[in-house]
């Protein structure tokens, strides 16, 4: 079970410009600069981009007062899942959480653990629990649960989240992108597979046509943020930098995004500002 700490977010773009570094330099009139201004009047200035990073750490998400006997028994309950005894790492899990009943982390990563051991009905329940703990999102959850409960009803075969999480242990490039094109191909309503076809392609038409087919299957909210993130990518560098900027804009200020779709809409768009 091999489970990350942080989600480096940059690495999910497809071509995410340098250039976040650039506002160290800003004088302060310059980081007062209006980035975007919102239908109601709400506004993202320099300031507020300076010194952003590709790095969303949601596991410090809820983690204020819990208790040291809590973490012990977290990170003992995940050497144990990367070890593959899950039904121990469960039960620790379990321990951990109820010690810390506001912490995400450990029922995340007991739906997680569940996801391994087949047990969707589990996976589905403590996935649930994650997004009530963290409404705007924690790791995976909410691709996760949208895709889990699709399943359940039949919109999409039983084992696609499953396989789509397999491709993240997959080192081997020419593998990965045969297993992406055949799930595209074999699931065409499952949006994150063509997010992940979006990011294979080294050509901005077939990333866009990915990318406007993935918004075209029913999005989850964490999908549905990174394609239109990576669709403001393409637009900027078609020259339709305003176009770029606003739909940027208007994802890091709409209050529904998830944490992660707000984070790195700002991040992308301090790349991209100060063209």
């Amino acid at each position: 079970m091999r489970l990350a700490n942080t989600v480096v977010l940059l690495l999910a773009v497809l071509a995410a410009p340098a250039g976040c570094n650039r506002s160290q330099s800003e004088t302060p009139k310059e980081s007062t600069v209006v980035v975007f201004r919102g239908a109601d009047g709400r506004t993202i200035t320099m300031n507020e981009l300076r010194g952003l990073t590709g790095t969303f750490r949601y596991e410090i998400l809820g983690k204020s007062n819990v208790p040291a006997e809590a973490e012990s028994l977290h990170k003992e309950a995940r050497q144990a899942g990367e070890s593959g005894d899950y039904k121990k790492a469960i039960a620790l899990l379990e321990q951990a959480a109820h010690l810390a009943p506001q912490w995400p982390h450990p029922v995340y990563d007991m739906a997680f653990t569940y996801l391994l051991m087949k047990d969707t009905e589990n996976a589905r329940k403590h996935y649930r629990k994650t997004l009530e703990l963290a409404p705007r999102g924690f790791f995976t959850a909410i691709t996760a649960l949208d895709a889990l409960v699709r399943e359940e009803k039949g919109d999409l075969p039983a084992g696609t989240y499953l396989t789509y999480l397999s491709l993240e242990w997959m080192n081997d490039s020419e593998k990965k992108a045969k297993t992406v094109r055949q799930l595209v191909k074999r699931v065409p309503a499952f949006a994150p597979a063509w997010k992940e076809l979006a990011f294979l392609s080294n050509d901005d038409t077939e990333k866009a046509a990915a990318i406007d087919k993935g918004l075209a299957a029913n999005p989850d909210g964490e999908t549905k943020g990174i394609l239109q993130i990576n669709k403001a990518l393409i637009l900027d560098r078609k020259g339709d930098h305003d176009g770029a900027v606003r739909l940027l804009g208007e994802l890091a200020l709409d209050p529904t995004s998830p944490y992660a779709t707000e984070h790195l809409a700002k991040v992308t768009l301090a790349s991209i500002a100060r063209k």
